[in-house]
């Protein structure tokens, strides 16, 4: 079976390695990027943790698989009627059957300076660029921003408030450095902290961000940003260092080939029990409009799906509708701290932080061999050694 994949994330990576496994498939595995983006950890790279969790080379991934072919390419089309997709160069891939899961990137609501003014920790170009500004700061200028700022206090937003004073505190150590104020803001447009989770959970980070010396607003709207300038609310707040972490949206690609996609509201692909578009045509993970889209575990569940449709399908079994599966949701806020979501279930403290851990290394076992796996779990532990 010919198997085209289109993405290097979280569903394009597990969908190759799940179908490799049958060496009688061939799949080609087409992304923008040559290395595989750990996403929960890049707020962990971001604040002096090792590159090692965030970034790993697809090559060291599929090392010694030899049904996978991976090309380095942008494609922007698709005509599923002649089964093809073209690139930004120009050249024209033909498929049998073939899986999206081209991710999301990140938007800015329409917010006047914002792409400008703001740094974000969504790739490794954005994370190497915060990290530079700060380290100028300290090291060639000898000072500490009187504020940073932190726009959206989703996962990722609280996840970078629980770790940034700390990261700037070692800095100015490193740097000798005395006397430094460290002021964070968190902003948030809802009324509350991780609006998507509980109140209770919401209630327990509010508490601990807020003892590492966070300071948190909620109800706020940031309406644009400038040089050394966030408007928020009509009122403007002097800092040359704001983030933002708040708002992604699904792939420009499904927009410029809308004719061939249902799309939802929220721009994701409506997808039929089995994830198809079309026959032959799969769109997973972010891009779907399933419950629990947006989640890593999710896009590994739909690869994992994928995977399992093709060889019934091969086989001449009957298939099965796709169920979605509720992940839980674990979110770290400084060293030895984290809460847990799932269904009923709500903790948080330091055994969360166990299981953030935990779940982090089954993270990198879902992609990386485990001898692997475990160095790049244990490269991730020593920052907080």
């Amino acid at each position: 079976m010919d198997v085209t994949i289109v993405g290097g994330g979280f569903g394009g990576v597990k969908a190759a390695l799940e179908l490799a496994k049958d060496h009688t498939n061939q799949i080609t595995l087409i992304t923008d990027r040559p290395y595989f983006q750990y996403y929960p950890a890049l707020y962990g790279a971001a604040t002096g943790g090792s590159h090692l969790q965030s970034w790993v080379p697809l090559g060291e991934i599929f090392e010694g698989i030899n049904n996978v072919t991976i090309i380095i390419d942008k494609i922007t089309s698709i005509n599923p009627a002649a089964k093809h997709l073209t690139s930004e160069r120009g050249l024209v891939y033909n498929y049998v059957t073939c899986v999206l899961a081209l991710g999301t990137v990140t938007t800015y609501f329409g917010i006047k300076g914002l792409d400008r003014y703001s740094f974000g920790i969504k790739s490794a170009d954005e994370v190497k660029a915060l990290q530079k500004h700060i380290y100028d700061d300290v090291r060639e200028n000898n000072i500490v921003d009187k504020r940073y700022v932190i726009i959206g206090a989703g996962p990722t937003g609280v996840e970078l408030a629980g770790a940034m004073g700390s990261y700037i505190r070692q800095i100015c150590k490193e740097f000798k450095v005395t006397n430094s104020k460290i002021h964070i803001d968190l902003i948030e447009a809802a009324p509350r902290v991780l609006p998507k989770m509980s109140p209770q959970i919401s209630q327990a980070v509010s508490k601990r961000l807020r003892r590492l010396g966070v300071y948190i607003h909620t109800n706020r709207t940031v309406e644009s940003a400038d040089d050394d300038v966030l408007t928020v609310d009509g009122k403007t707040l002097m800092c040359h260092t704001v983030i933002w972490t708040s708002g992604v949206a699904n792939h420009p690609f499904y927009q410029a080939n809308k004719k061939h996609f249902l799309l939802a509201k929220n721009g994701r692909v409506a997808v039929n029990e089995f994830m198809q578009t079309k026959d032959g045509l799969y769109v997973i993970g972010d891009n779907a409009a399933t419950p629990h889209s947006g989640l890593a575990q999710t896009a590994l569940h739909d690869a994992l799906f994928v995977a399992s449709d093709l060889k019934r399908q091969r086989e001449g079994s009957v298939r099965k509708a796709y169920h979605a599966v509720k992940p839980p949701i674990v979110v770290p806020i400084g060293a030895y701290w984290a809460a847990v979501e799932w269904h009923s279930f709500r903790m948080s403290g330091w055994f969360g932080s166990v299981i953030r851990k935990a779940a982090d290394f089954m993270g990198y076992s879902d992609i990386l061999p485990i001898g692997h796996a475990l160095g790049v779990w244990r490269a991730g532990r020593e920052k907080h050694k």
